[in-house]
């Protein structure tokens, strides 16, 4: 058996990123073949991975791919079991590999058709291959949890800390960094929808009966309650309503007057918070 050198465990740590003894294991059962190394530490990695697939993972980060010039932007949830994971390197390289192919890409019906697809940044390999050798320099488990497109003009916004992304279709005037500016507004105040007429009819029926009810407490002549209750529903609206909302950078107005203002139109949106459907 040819003598396994200091030099060569370095060069396949350079390699592979693993640890020294692993490496040297791999090249003592491959006879210092660096190749055969490399697939036996792969096949090695593949098989502990396996064996913690079932421990929770709740943790990651959102990604977003979005341009207002490209045709079509993605938004993708890359899971996790541990925090500091979140701000490596190599997690969010992944993480934003994964939600670059699915915006540029054929699309993907699942996260395992998104995996099989080629890396971005890693020329050669698949998606699936760049997680397995993340996971196994790491040695913890990654999930591909969330992923979705939107088709036009979009733009993007993702918390520094990675927790919460936001995907925004919009039309119209284009505007960066008004665009931007309504993402950010998203990822804080929550909305649920663009409009009121996005809500479910039966939501807004529910509120209104409760509405109804309180102004009959308050002694109020049936003749005017419907109309008070309308004027209250903006309230409600507020709280659920992107358009509604008053904008952080100005809540003199209302995020739908400061987009119409600037000629830009609001056509639907995606809010993702890790760990949180």
């Amino acid at each position: 058996m040819p003598e396994i050198t200091a030099a060569a465990v370095k060069a396949l740590r350079d390699r592979t990123n693993l640890p020294m003894m692993d490496c040297k294991r791999a090249l003592d059962e491959a006879g210092g073949d660096a190749e055969k190394a490399i697939d036996l530490l792969r096949k090695a990695g593949k098989k502990t991975q396996e064996s913690k697939l079932h421990r929770a993972t709740s943790f990651g980060r959102i990604a977003v791919a979005a341009s207002l010039d490209a045709p079509v932007s993605a938004i993708v949830e890359l899971r996790c079991e541990s925090a500091p994971v979140v701000t490596n390197d190599g997690f969010i390289q992944l993480a934003n590999d994964l939600a670059g192919r699915l915006a540029a890409g054929p699309g993907a019906a699942t996260p395992d058709d998104l995996l099989a697809q080629p890396s971005p940044s890693q020329p050669g390999q698949t998606l699936r291959e760049q997680l397995d050798h993340l996971f196994n320099r790491i040695r913890e488990v990654f999930r591909v949890g969330r992923i979705a497109r939107l088709e036009g003009p979009c733009a993007g916004y993702v918390h520094h800390t990675g927790g919460v992304g936001v995907l925004l279709e919009v039309g119209g005037k284009l505007d960066p960094t008004l665009a931007k500016d309504v993402c950010m507004h998203v990822a804080a105040i929550r909305p649920e929808v663009v409009s009121p007429a996005d809500l479910e009819p039966a939501l807004v029926e529910k509120e209104r009966e409760i509405l109804r009810e309180a102004a009959r407490k308050e002694g109020k002549p049936e003749k005017i309650i419907d109309k008070m209750v309308e004027g209250r529903l903006l309230d409600f609206y507020a709280q659920h309503c992107l358009a509604e909302q008053p904008f952080v950078k100005d809540s003199a107005k209302t995020v739908g007057k400061v987009v119409q203002e600037g000629g830009m139109t609001l056509v639907r949106f995606i809010r993702w918070e890790v760990g949180k459907e």
